[in-house]
């Protein structure tokens, strides 16, 4: 959902100009390649999570499963989302962008092939490895292709086709899993991807920054251990404890990590993160407004599906269109919430919109099991997709504005890799909150529900799959209705802690905005 993926330095090769570089005929082909790849990259995101409970039901896998599935994507996306943008400068643009799309495309047959959730994971961890080629390169090409008086234009009509296929990407995906199966969510980016191979050797120019700086080879790999091991510690730690060794190993190894990370990039002469950046007041005041503020989106978009789905008995299709409003209403809303920025300055909507969207997030806390959509999630999406209107492109503007000219890709890099590990962490802490709370409320539930005994072992050894437990099929019609309604009751009571702890950290962000950031332009 983030904005900008990445502007890396878009000099062409040997000094040309993009007019000279990019032929005017070819620009259209190459704003409409970016677009059809970008939004296989969005739509995969996006359906993910409306797959969830398919994908729980067919392996038999428990929350933990479902998580890494959203999570091995993630990992390898944010850790090296800043490297692929810099392979792309080095080594042609072009190029890389291709091995993306090649390498996603391969992963993308691997999912829908899986025949275990292990075997998924890895597909989806391979996913993130082309994203990461794939996504930087999408703008990085436009920008390269387009003259600059042509390029606000370009890019303004990439954000809005992408906005769109974000909206259709869940309904279509819902519609296949629940008619077909979750498989073709993954299978339906192989037509993409051979299109978008098509056009890129027909149509794009290759172009690349003249600089031959160093790859931050090590800092992409202590970052990928650093995320990976706290992930890992944070998302095994409710089912073998926090005292288990391997949960022990893996956070003790994510902070050895993080620390060999800062002093690997206070050293390197072209550093993957320039930690230097993060004096200029404004750009760590709006990093970190993204960090709290996607955090809570982050567990929405995961929570939600399971919700719609396990507990308000959705279908597929309709999970997946639950949210086309919020994509609407920031499509619709994102050129009046830009001028917001030239009438008041980005200090006041940038305080505005997270308040608004932590009201969206509280709003999430009244719905229970039952009820019309329009009366229980409609109102929460609809004040959330307007806290979010207010909030992302003056958002943009701040993180690009921070920063003097020649640093704006690596600004936009680092505030979206800054939006995906929020995201990351957020699903992998927030988890542990939802786990714990649904195991209290279901032991108080059940322990007043007169239940067999068989049932009830049942439902305690399958805690970890929160609102899809497996009972016997000899179980009770009667005994079964008891059993949904405490699990139900669970998963809400669970989903209202999540949502309350979402609309706190929207709020934060909100603060955040409001002691930290400049009331004028600051550029460092």
């Amino acid at each position: 959902m983030h904005p900008i993926p990445h502007q890396p330095d878009t000099a062409p090769t040997r000094g040309q100009d993009a007019a000279a570089l990019c032929t005017p005929q070819a620009r259209p082909w190459v704003l409409a390649n970016s677009i059809l790849a970008s939004s296989m990259v969005f739509i995969d995101g996006t359906v993910v999570n409306v797959a969830l409970p398919a994908l729980q039901q067919a392996f038999d896998s428990g929350v933990a499963g479902a998580q890494w599935v959203v999570e091995a994507y993630a990992l390898l996306l944010t850790a090296l989302l800043l490297l692929g943008g810099a392979m792309g400068d080095r080594y042609g643009r072009r190029r890389v962008f291709a091995g993306g799309v090649l390498v996603f495309g391969a992963a993308s047959t691997c999912c829908g092939l899986a025949r275990t959730i292990d075997g998924l994971i890895w597909a989806r961890a391979l996913q993130g490895v082309g994203g990461a080629l794939l996504v930087p390169g999408s703008l990085a090409l436009i920008s390269a292709s387009f003259p600059e008086q042509l390029r606000g234009k370009a890019i303004g009509t990439w954000s809005g086709w992408t906005a769109i296929t974000a909206a259709v990407g869940p309904v279509l995906g819902g519609f296949l899993i629940e008619h077909l199966s979750w498989r073709y969510a993954f299978l339906v980016n192989i037509p993409f991807v051979l299109a978008v191979l098509v056009l890129t050797f027909r149509h794009v120019p290759e172009s690349r920054s003249g600089g031959r700086a160093r790859l931050d080879w090590t800092g992409a790999l202590l970052a990928s251990l650093a995320l990976g091991g706290l992930v890992y510690g944070l998302i095994e730690a409710p089912a073998r404890g926090w005292r288990d060794a391997g949960v022990v190993a893996s956070l003790a190894l994510a902070a050895l990590a993080l620390a060999a990370f800062v002093i690997a990039e206070r050293r390197h002469p072209a550093p993957l993160l320039p930690l230097a950046l993060f004096r200029v007041r404004d750009f760590s005041a709006a990093n970190l407004l993204t960090l709290l503020l996607y955090a809570a989106l982050g567990a929405l978009m995961f929570f939600l599906p399971l919700d719609l789905i396990w507990v308000q008995g959705y279908t597929a299709t309709q999970a997946g269109a639950a949210l086309v409003p919020f994509i609407l209403i920031m499509f619709a809303l994102s050129g009046w919430a830009g001028g917001l920025v030239d009438r008041h300055g980005a200090r006041l909507p940038l305080v505005l919109g997270p308040a608004i969207a932590a009201a969206g997030f509280a709003a999430f806390m009244l719905p229970g099991a039952g009820g019309g959509y329009w009366t229980t999630f409609f109102p929460a999406i609809l004040v959330l997709g307007l806290g979010m209107a207010v909030t992302v492109a003056p958002l943009t503007t701040t993180v690009m504005n921070a920063l003097d000219a020649a640093h704006a890709g690596l600004a936009s890099g680092v505030n979206n890799a800054v939006s995906r590990a929020a995201g990351l962490l957020a699903i992998a802490l927030l988890g542990i909150v939802m786990q714990r709370v649904y195991d209290a409320e279901l032991e108080r539930r059940i322990a007043a529900a007169p239940l067999p005994a068989a049932v009830r072992l049942q439902l305690e050894t399958q805690r970890g799959k929160l609102a899809a437990p497996a009972l016997p099929p000899s179980t009770a019609p009667t005994d079964r209705a008891r059993v949904q309604e405490a699990v139900a009751g669970a998963f809400v009571h669970g989903f209202r802690w999540v949502m309350g702890i979402s609309a706190l950290l929207a709020l934060g962000g909100a603060v955040s905005a409001w002691t930290m950031l400049g009331r004028t332009r600051t550029r460092g």
